[in-house]
């Protein structure tokens, strides 16, 4: 799956990395603690978060994480969006809830980590 696939499915307004819509996503996370996602996440994956602080970007360049969706219509400062941009990372914005987001996607085929 795609972060444009993931972006239409959620019906998602970009925030930072349009150019980047083309990678691929092979798993998905839904946390909002930074904790659970380093010991469970693996690369190349989505989270789902309602956090919209600076950790949550460094937490997703620390696991290769290509997409960061906040749900719940959360958009995060500037200054978080210019760090996910610089560390090129897409940003999300959905208007769904987590619980939705993560079942959408989970319909449409992505699956979690080993321990997810």
């Amino acid at each position: 799956m795609t972060v444009n696939d993931i972006k239409n499915y959620l019906e998602a307004t970009v925030l930072c990395g349009e150019e980047l819509l083309s990678h691929e996503v092979h798993t998905a996370c839904g946390c909002d603690m930074m904790s659970d996602v380093l010991a469970f996440v693996k690369d190349q994956s989505v989270l789902l978060t309602g956090l919209c602080n600076p950790q949550v970007i460094r937490t997703a360049e620390m696991m290769d994480i290509v997409c960061v969706v906040f749900v719940r219509g959360k958009v995060p400062d500037q200054s978080v969006i210019e760090l996910a941009c610089e560390r090129g990372i897409v940003l999300l914005s959905s208007k769904m809830g987590m619980f939705k987001a993560c079942g959408i996607l989970y319909e449409k085929g992505l699956r979690g980590g080993v321990n997810s």
